[in-house]
């Protein structure tokens, strides 16, 4: 499903739910990264999962139509970089700059939760400038 081609893009195939003027509502079902595995049956962390992606922009599309949504790889590794790296990054340097402070390994941990807040605010307030960054196209 997640695919890359020689344009450097990400696509997954998806069924067309609702069309509005200037978007699109495609529902995508994500396999499990491991749905090759052979016991995929039995473990707890294999599934599908569905998520709806909003394409703004119009398409001659109908409800109930298979199409590929596309989206670039870098804004991929954005998206990985602003909800994954940079977060782990400010957790664990905080974690040791709270250690090496002296502070009980406890209170440390817990102010290093703490430092998220900050940084997931900053994201919730810039959310419309990130969500202009990251679009979405669809191919029949």
């Amino acid at each position: 499903m997640g695919n890359t081609d020689n344009t450097s893009s990400v696509q997954h195939k998806g069924r067309v739910e609702k069309v509005d003027p200037g978007s699109v509502t495609v529902k995508i079902v994500s396999g499990a990264a491991c749905s090759g595995c052979h016991a995929e049956g039995y473990c707890s962390l294999a599934g599908n999962v569905e998520k709806n992606v909003l394409v703004k922009g119009s398409y001659d599309v109908l409800p109930g139509e298979t199409v590929t949504v596309t989206m670039k790889q870098s804004m991929g590794y954005n998206a990985v970089a602003i909800g994954y790296i940079i977060p782990f990054i400010l957790l664990i340097s905080g974690l040791i700059i709270f250690i090496s402070l002296s502070i009980s390994e406890a209170l440390a941990g817990l102010l290093s939760i703490a430092i998220l807040i900050p940084y997931y605010l900053v994201i919730y307030i810039c959310r419309r400038r990130i969500d202009k960054k990251f679009t979405f196209t669809i191919k029949k």
